[in-house]
């Protein structure tokens, strides 16, 4: 436990300078987070060692991918960007004479767009304003607290034990509690330019997508056999393991049109 608190202060006080000042050291440090997301992932399927062309591939779609909207794109748009990386991977499936895989060919292809969207919309979220991206993480603070809490003292029926055995309906339900409050709170001090009705719904929202977020990631590391996805934060695992909820929810974020 001491550890886990020991890193959290530490990542915090890196983590929210960042935050705080936005723009392009910002956006730099979302690539450096992106990138070992990606390399997280990769290495729970291909071990340590990346097949490197298709690797070399992905990191240029993911980085391309992140570019914010802000900076004019050159030559082709995203979309067109997605059907040029598809195309890559499965040639490069006949080049490697099936030593690599249209698995994982698939496999990159879905993890990096998974990457990407959500590094990508932490980035617009921030260019929105600080409240935004503000707001959002307090309310997935807020929900991991209040299931934590109040399913450790309360928790009796488990949400989905093959998926992940200590998470509770009681606990999950805490979760979206608090992060009501807390969405409450943050509008009375900081407020957006909408009701406080809109609010709660906007934190219910958020509490329940980042919650699917945690179990999907709890998912396919169970599939792949790993606790966690990385260790570079002790105590904590990896990157996708903070970060899981967040990468879920911002892309909804967008759909809502709430960034």
């Amino acid at each position: 436990m001491k550890q886990r608190i020991l890193t959290a202060i530490i990542a915090l006080i890196i983590f929210v300078p960042f935050v705080i000042y936005g723009n392009w050291p910002f956006v730099l440090l979302t690539y450096v987070l992106a990138t070992i997301g990606w390399l997280e992932l990769m290495r729970m399927r291909l071990g340590r060692t990346l097949i490197l062309l298709p690797s070399i591939i992905a990191l240029c779609f993911l980085w391309m991918m992140l570019l914010p909207k802000t900076v004019s794109f050159p030559l082709m748009t995203k979309p067109e960007l997605i059907i040029i990386f598809v195309m890559l991977l499965l040639a490069y499936t006949v080049l490697s004479k099936n030593k690599f895989t249209f698995d994982d060919a698939s496999f990159m292809l879905l993890a990096t767009i998974y990457i990407s969207m959500g590094f990508y919309f932490l980035i617009q979220a921030r260019m929105m304003g600080l409240n935004y991206i503000l707001f959002i993480l307090f309310i997935i603070w807020a929900t991991d607290t209040g299931a934590y809490f109040l399913g450790s003292a309360l928790g009796k029926r488990k949400l989905w034990p093959k998926i992940s055995p200590n998470k509770t309906i009681e606990g999950a339900l805490g979760g979206i509690v608090l992060a009501s409050i807390v969405g409450v709170i943050f509008q009375l001090i900081y407020p957006f330019n909408m009701s406080m009705l809109t609010i709660i719904i906007v934190s219910i929202v958020i509490s329940v997508v980042g919650q699917i977020g945690d179990l999907t990631a709890s998912a396919y590391k169970r599939h792949f056999g790993v606790k966690d996805s990385g260790q570079i934060l002790p105590g904590h695992g990896g990157i996708l393991d903070r970060l899981d909820s967040l990468l879920f929810v911002l892309p909804l974020m967008y759909i809502i049109h709430f960034i």
